[in-house]
C-alpha cells in the first residue's frame, strides 16, 4: 500500500542521514504529510517517539564504531552529532545502561536497535463512530503556548496548560463565551510546518477578546471525526486507532491543517469528545 510504502521512504531516509543532524520536515516530506502528524503516525505505529528512535538507532551504531574502530572516543560522538563528550556519554548510557569507554574496553552487553520496517496487519476488531465534516474558516479564542517541534517533549506542556486554566479561570471565562460551532471546549494543535506551533485552549467564539485570551482563525478544511467518551487516556487510545487503523484503509490521508479536540462535558473520568483530524482524499 502507498501510505506504508511512504512511511518506510521516510524511514529510508532517516538511516541514510543518521550520521548528519535530521530535518524532521524533510523526514515528513517523504511520508508526504507534515513533520507533526508524521510524527504522530510514527509515535503510535512504532511505540517509541521518532527522536527516541533516531537515538537508539545513532548509538546502535555507535556502539559497533566503538567495538570494531580504532576511532577515539570524541571522534564517534562527533560522528553522531553529539559536540561534547558529556553529551555523548548521557546519550549511550540512556540506551546502552554503560559508559562508551567500557565498550571500548570489551567484555561487555550492548543493545542493537535495527531499523524499523512499517508493515499492514488486519485490525478493527471494534467498531469506531465517525463523520466527514467539511467546514468553512472559524474563529476560536483562548489562550496558547509555543510547541517544541519535537512532539515528545510537548506531552508535559499541553497538560501543565490545561491544570492553569482550570486554577486560574481561564475554563469558565472561555466557556461564556462560546457562540459557535464546534460547540464545546476545544485543544486546537496549530503545527503547519511553515508556521510557530501552538496549542490552544479555546473556544469557538465571535466576541471580542482582552487580554491574556487570544483570537486565531481556523482555515476552511475537511475533517474526520470521531465521537468517544472516557478519560484522558481514552482519547489518546482513539487517536492511536485512528492513525493505525482507520487512516491507512480510509482514502484519505493528513490535510495542513490544525487538530482538534472538542470536549463535550467537564467530567475529566467520563469526558463526551470529539476527535477532528484533518484529512484530503488521496
Amino acid at each position: 500500500m502507498e501510505w506504508i510504502e511512504r512511511l518506510n521512504g521516510a524511514v529510508d531516509y532517516i538511516e541514510e542521514h543518521l550520521t548528519e543532524d535530521i530535518d524532521y520536515e524533510q523526514v515528513a516530506r517523504a511520508a508526504c504529510c507534515s513533520s507533526y502528524h508524521f510524527q504522530r503516525m510514527f509515535s503510535y505505529m512504532a511505540s517509541v517517539s521518532l527522536g527516541e528512535y533516531i537515538r537508539r538507532r545513532r548509538m546502535s551504531l555507535a556502539a559497533v564504531d566503538l567495538q570494531g574502530s580504532e576511532d577515539k572516543i570524541v571522534d564517534i560522538a562527533l560522528k553522531f552529532g553529539y559536540g561534547s563528550p558529556t553529551a555523548f556519554n548521557r546519550a549511550f548510557q540512556s540506551v546502552h545502561g554503560i559508559a562508551p569507554s567500557l565498550v571500548r574496553d570489551g567484555g561487555v552487553s550492548v543493545k542493537s536497535f535495527p531499523p524499523i520496517s512499517f508493515k499492514i496487519t488486519v485490525k478493527g476488531v471494534e467498531e469506531m463512530n465517525y463523520r466527514i465534516e467539511k467546514k468553512g474558516e472559524f474563529r476560536i479564542v483562548g489562550v496558547s503556548q509555543p510547541l517544541h517541534r519535537e512532539i515528545e517533549k510537548n506531552f508535559e506542556v499541553v497538560p501543565q496548560m490545561w491544570q492553569k486554566a482550570g486554577m486560574d479561570g481561564t475554563i469558565p471565562k472561555l466557556a461564556g463565551m462560546m457562540n459557535g460551532e464546534p460547540m464545546g471546549l476545544l485543544g486546537v494543535s496549530v503545527c503547519n510546518d511553515e508556521e510557530v506551533w501552538r496549542y490552544y485552549i479555546a473556544v469557538a467564539s465571535s466576541k471580542p477578546v482582552d487580554d491574556p485570551l487570544e483570537a486565531y482563525v481556523v482555515p476552511a478544511s475537511t475533517w474526520a471525526v470521531f465521537t468517544g467518551s472516557g478519560t484522558n487516556r481514552s482519547i489518546q487510545d482513539l487517536e492511536q486507532r485512528i492513525v493505525m487503523e482507520w487512516l491507512p484503509a480510509s482514502g484519505y490521508e493528513y490535510a495542513n491543517a490544525p487538530d482538534i479536540e472538542v470536549y463535550l462535558n467537564a467530567d475529566p473520568q467520563n469526558a463526551q469528545y470529539e476527535v477532528w483530524i484533518p484529512v484530503v482524499k488521496k
